[in-house]
């Protein structure tokens, strides 16, 4: 590893741990050339996902995008950030456990929807006629009538 100082290659690990959130290890080094110490991450390396979008154009997964269709469907409902990113969390690492390296946009969809459903209902009503496009009151109601008999079903 460089020395961001004297840019020599030469350095010895000094203390190594892993990062709060368990995604990379944080090492501190020593420059065996200047005596300066810096800090580097080691993280693994992922397989870049595909996102087939419904025209057909591909575009790298982003997790980000996900958090902001979240985030805009859980808006002024009593749903906190943390629980938000919970959820694009889940749903990322369930399409990184698929192991394909690619995956329809309508697919990702479906994985939110069933993890919204359980966080919000509003949301889930919300984040639902966005994603499947309701065209008109009908496919609304049909949606809700839906959630509405699978909630009587458990009550």
């Amino acid at each position: 590893m460089k020395c961001r100082y004297c840019m020599c290659n030469d350095s010895k690990v000094i203390d190594s741990r892993p990062t709060e959130d368990g995604t990379s290890i944080r090492r501190r080094r020593e420059c065996l050339n200047c005596g300066k110490r810096f800090t580097t991450y080691e993280k693994i390396e992922e397989i870049p996902i595909y996102v087939v979008k419904k025209d057909g154009r591909r575009e790298p997964f982003n997790s980000d995008k996900i958090l902001a269709g979240v985030a805009k469907a859980c808006e002024k409902r009593p749903v906190s950030v943390t629980e938000q990113s919970r959820l694009v969390d889940n749903v990322t690492k369930e399409i990184f456990n698929r192991l394909d390296q690619e995956i329809s946009s309508r697919e990702i969809g479906e994985i939110v929807m069933k993890y919204i459903k359980d966080l919000d209902e509003v949301a889930y009503v919300r984040f639902a006629s966005v994603y499947r496009e309701f065209k008109d009151i009908n496919t609304f109601m049909d949606e809700l009538k839906l959630l509405l008999g699978e909630n009587s079903d458990i009550n």
